[in-house]
């Protein structure tokens, strides 16, 4: 069965660290591009990063320079390093994966990321 499981979250000060972590099963990992979402609420869903299959990388311009996606596909995961963390970046972060292909898309459950005094 297709699983995206991400892992990491958690409640930290601003200025702080976390890495997030999917790891992915039940599909071939290495043909498919990456995503890190995140949704806090009451507001959309919105891109955070992405690494193609090829690893071409994207950032908004609101994580640039603080946070790095990366991918090890040896491991089938995908990872969101965060630094110099800001309230502002308190969300769910959902891992996203889709495959150009044949259209397949899958997406995690979620972790909670807040950021707060």
């Amino acid at each position: 069965q297709v699983q995206l499981a991400e892992s990491g979250g958690g409640s930290v000060q601003p200025g702080g660290s976390l890495r997030l972590s999917c790891a992915a099963s039940g599909f071939t990992f290495n043909s498919f591009a990456m995503y890190w979402y995140r949704q806090a609420p009451g507001k959309e869903r919105e891109l955070v990063a992405s690494i193609t299959s090829s690893s071409v990388l994207y950032y908004a311009n609101s994580v640039k320079g603080r946070f790095t996606i990366s991918r090890d596909n040896a491991k089938n995961t995908v990872y969101l390093q965060m630094n110099s963390l800001r309230p502002e970046d308190t969300a769910v972060y959902y891992c996203h994966a889709y495959n150009l292909g044949d259209w397949r898309a899958y997406w995690g459950q979620g972790t909670q990321v807040t950021v707060s005094s």
